[in-house]
């Protein structure tokens, strides 16, 4: 009698022992899944004039890197290499001028070794297309029935500025400046266009081929303005350095530059 009592006793123990053992492991095995599972979020402070060409490399990475979901702030690059400097949590900065970037890598705020200047553009002179006035050329902006010019605002928008500098080399700045329209980026001069808001605006060319209600009248001379090249490169403080730095990798891939190219983006 004792010893059935005693196995029943044992049996018992071993019983519980099994379950909490079966538990405190499947804790464990869920505990390590949703960390390996877990997504890693990126923020990439990019040029208003990538927006295009970066949400469809987004859908490329994402389906090879499920792991990462990647997260875009589009806007001026002035703009943005401002909200780096005041602290943004960024991870990566994409931008559409030399200066802005330069100037963070002199903040010590991204580092030279791992940035590189990816990709070109061209700047164009656009205007609706369904224009009761016909702007033929850049020498066209000086006419009367021109009222309205757009632009980006040079001091944080990258294709303002080459705008303004090139429009000063054809000698056309002391006549114009008094009909610009100032816009926060290159995307809001497109649709400043687009709604027949301006006779006219200087974007780059990328902006212009997205759009059906404009047509390009002509595109500056490169020699009127400094070469205009996007450099991108990985924030210092970035809290996922090796995630970034395979998101960074994978923009100059083949694959990438396929993208670049095909919408309008002029290879380095």
């Amino acid at each position: 009698m004792l010893n059935k009592k005693l196995i029943w006793v044992l049996v018992s123990i071993i019983v519980v022992c099994a379950i909490v053992f079966g538990v405190v492991n499947k804790v464990t095995q869920t505990k390590f899944e949703n960390k390996d599972n877990r997504k890693i979020e990126l923020t990439i402070s990019a040029a208003a004039s990538l927006k295009d060409s970066l949400i469809e490399i987004q859908s490329v990475y994402e389906k090879s890197h499920p792991n990462v979901k990647l997260r875009f702030n589009f806007g001026a690059s002035g703009t943005l290499q401002q909200q780096i400097e005041n602290g943004a949590p960024v991870d990566l900065f994409f931008s559409a001028g030399k200066d802005k970037f330069n100037k963070l890598i002199k903040e010590g705020l991204t580092s030279k070794k791992e940035s590189v200047d990816l990709i070109g553009n061209e700047l164009v002179l656009i205007e609706p297309k369904n224009s009761n006035f016909q702007v033929k050329n850049f020498e066209d902006l000086k006419l009367n029935e021109v009222k309205k010019i757009s632009i980006g605002t040079p001091d944080l928008v990258p294709a303002g500025q080459y705008a303004k500098e090139s429009l000063e080399n054809m000698n056309l700045w002391s006549s114009i400046n008094q009909k610009i329209v100032y816009a926060k980026d290159v995307r809001q001069v497109l649709s400043y266009v687009e709604t027949g808001n301006v006779d006219a605006g200087v974007v780059y060319k990328t902006d212009a081929l997205t759009s059906k209600k404009v047509k390009i009248v002509e595109t500056a001379n490169n020699q009127t303005h400094k070469p205009i090249i996007y450099p991108v490169g990985i924030i210092s403080d970035t809290k996922n350095h090796n995630e970034t730095k395979e998101f960074y990798s994978f923009l100059q891939s083949k694959k990438s530059m396929e993208i670049f190219e095909k919408h309008g983006f002029l290879s380095k």
